[in-house]
């Protein structure tokens, strides 16, 4: 039996550059009754706890590293003893938060990890930050896009370490070109499939930033 995906939405604050925001996450596990592995643990770890019960923890991985993304990780990390994995060009957001500590892994391009008899794909895709990923896991037809694409188009380029054009070519060259009916769990909001969003590329380039 292949693993399965469940949710979690937590609720808290981003802020960057000087402003702060009220956000609603979405964290994602992939697993099984034995092991897990969790997706941009945030704002209430208790709450994410909650969904792993009393599940082992193969690894937690952070899409990217604004704060709303990575804030309960380290307190998951602490109750579970996984490890904590997120890209390298994400360095400095990482340190804005946890100045003190470093993440297990420092994830790269093409990395794969495996949970439950199922494998995920680590997929650069920046522009929302120089270090975001995706996770593409194909034996369940689904990529875990964390801020790169949601549903109606790509996530905010207007802040710092974030870049236009980087994201839509992330988009277009390793996202849309996924099998069409592949389920994109987005890390705000409703999911989506690359078959929905790739017609819209254009009108989003038209829209820019």
């Amino acid at each position: 039996m292949s693993a399965r995906i469940e949710h979690v939405v937590t609720s808290g604050t981003f802020s960057l550059d000087g402003g702060t925001w009220d956000v609603d996450n979405n964290v994602w596990l992939v697993g099984d009754d034995c092991e897990v592995l969790v997706i941009d643990p945030s704002h209430n770890a208790e709450a994410v706890l909650g969904v792993i019960g009393d599940r082992v923890v193969t690894a937690l991985v952070c899409t990217h590293g604004h704060d709303d993304h990575i804030n309960a990780v380290a307190e998951v990390a602490d109750k579970v003893g996984a490890p904590i994995l997120i890209h390298s060009a994400d360095r400095a957001l990482w340190t804005a938060v946890y100045p003190d500590r470093e993440p297990d892994v420092w994830l790269t391009d093409g990395a794969t990890l495996t949970v439950a008899g199922t494998t995920l794909e680590v997929i650069s895709t920046p522009g929302h930050t120089y270090g975001a990923i995706s996770l593409y896991a194909p034996e369940l037809g689904a990529v875990f896009t964390g801020d790169t694409l949601f549903q109606g188009g790509p996530g905010a380029t207007g802040r710092s370490y974030s870049h236009f054009p980087t994201i839509i070519e992330s988009i277009r060259e390793r996202l849309l070109t996924l099998p069409p009916e592949t389920t994109v769990h987005t890390g705000h909001g409703p999911t989506t499939t690359i078959g929905a969003e790739v017609p819209q590329l254009d009108d989003w380039i038209r829209r820019g930033a």
